[in-house]
């Protein structure tokens, strides 16, 4: 499958400008990752609008100008390990593997995962590494991380994640009532505990533990 056009991704990039999507790295990640490769059937053709859609298990890949918003606030480095709760469509993970040294991305059903990593093959992005689990928990295996991100909603943000993250480290989760309107949330780990920041209101899809039932 051919990737987009110019004026189809001159369009998407204003629109995650618009967005206030203003980070250089953050925008090139985005401009370069086929978000096509993605989606299955005819939601493929509507890849560059900026809309959620829906993909397998019930769940959706994040519209672009939120997964940029959420990649700006990790505020990534090229020396950053990053855990990603949720893989969903493998989307998030691959432009934060343009980004970081070590991506870890976890989602609790395995066709998703399963799907993802077929398409990191694909892409030759070697530095992720997927893993069917329930994301609630984390990794203790491989903490602590840099950064960690998680794309389903928490009431709060989960105390195994944020004992993962190391000091200076940061992680961006959306926070709130599965059926509410939730807020994202920038949480900032010091030396003397955490600092949050609210960042905006947004919507996911809950973050439910356990593994999923397969179909």
């Amino acid at each position: 499958m051919s990737g987009p056009d110019a004026e189809t991704k001159m369009q998407f990039l204003f629109a995650l400008r618009s967005a206030g999507v203003t980070q250089t790295d953050v925008l090139q990640a985005m401009e370069t990752m086929d978000r096509g490769l993605f989606l299955r059937g005819l939601f493929s053709q509507r890849a560059y609008e900026d809309v959620p859609l829906p993909i397998a298990c019930g769940q959706t890949i994040s519209q672009p100008s939120i997964v940029g918003l959420m990649t700006q606030a990790l505020q990534v480095t090229p020396r950053d390990k990053v855990l990603e709760v949720g893989t969903g469509s493998g989307y998030q993970a691959a432009i934060l593997a343009k980004m970081a040294r070590r991506v870890y991305t976890i989602d609790r059903h395995s066709r998703l995962v399963q799907d993802a990593r077929q398409i990191f093959d694909t892409l030759s992005l070697t530095n992720i590494t997927s893993l069917v689990g329930d994301g609630s928990f984390g990794l203790p295996d491989q903490a602590p991380f840099d950064r960690i991100i998680v794309t389903a909603a928490a009431e709060d943000p989960p105390g195994p994640l944020l004992s993962q993250l190391k000091i200076g480290g940061v992680m961006v989760v959306p926070v709130g009532q599965s059926d509410h309107v939730q807020t994202l949330i920038r949480v900032l780990r010091t030396q003397d505990g955490f600092e949050y920041d609210e960042l905006r209101p947004v919507r996911f899809v809950p973050l439910v533990e356990g593994l999923g039932k397969e179909t």
